[in-house]
């Protein structure tokens, strides 16, 4: 499990979408493995980008042939069970986000992309999914590759985090602490000031420049 994480601007999504072959690489090459041939990639956004006409099994079983029983413990599995025949437009925000998850597992990816896809829930809904991800990962260990601009998440969930800035990666940092991880664990708050230190230095090793205000402008702004 491999978090990126890192100032606005600098690729983040933008890495995730190529390596999903949604674009093409400037320069180099992604390489990924799979034991048998191509591998599947599945990526979910930070939208749910659920189908308003269909209900909540037809968007979890869109493109898969005889998977209805399989779509049905996949939604029970991510604790939507007896929402089956529900439309996107009852559920809550965490809702549509658990099934958009669970469409993403259906499909058993050898790779899952995820790009902020908590970033727009509350904050207890955001702390339920990150606790039903690990669970669901636990089960059936998985590569994953997320993007998050919330470092805490990163260290919550990730094997690794990697702080990127305008010129590639900046920090490659291994996260060792045993599963489950506890918001409180001293351990994790140094990691997580050593992450935040270094997302105020831009990965660059200084600060980024504070423009002076004029009085004038100053006075403006306060009102």
């Amino acid at each position: 499990f491999v978090s990126l994480i890192g100032p606005s601007g600098v690729g983040k999504s933008t890495l995730l979408r190529i390596i999903a072959g949604l674009e093409p690489p400037t320069m180099g090459r992604i390489e990924l493995q799979s034991r048998d041939g191509r591998p599947d990639v599945r990526m979910m956004f930070q939208e749910d980008r659920l189908m308003p006409w269909r209900t909540v099994l037809r968007n979890v079983t869109l493109g898969l042939k005889r998977r209805e029983n399989d779509a049905r413990r996949m939604l029970s599995a991510v604790g939507l069970a007896g929402r089956e025949d529900d439309f996107p437009l009852v559920l809550s925000g965490g809702q549509r986000q658990r099934v958009a998850l669970a469409r993403a597992l259906i499909h058993e990816p050898d790779l899952l992309l995820l790009d902020e896809p908590f970033g727009a829930l509350d904050a207890i809904t955001r702390a339920t999914m990150q606790l039903l991800l690990e669970e669901l990962l636990s089960r059936r260990p998985r590569t994953v590759v997320l993007v998050t601009h919330d470092v805490e998440e990163a260290l919550l969930l990730s094997d690794r985090v990697l702080l990127m800035s305008g010129s590639g990666i900046a920090r490659d940092l291994p996260i060792e602490q045993p599963r489950p991880r506890h918001r409180g664990d001293p351990k994790l708050a140094t990691l997580k000031e050593e992450l935040l230190d270094g997302l105020l230095l831009g990965g660059s090793g200084r600060l980024p420049p504070v423009r002076s205000l004029p009085l004038k402008e100053v006075t403006n702004v306060a009102g």
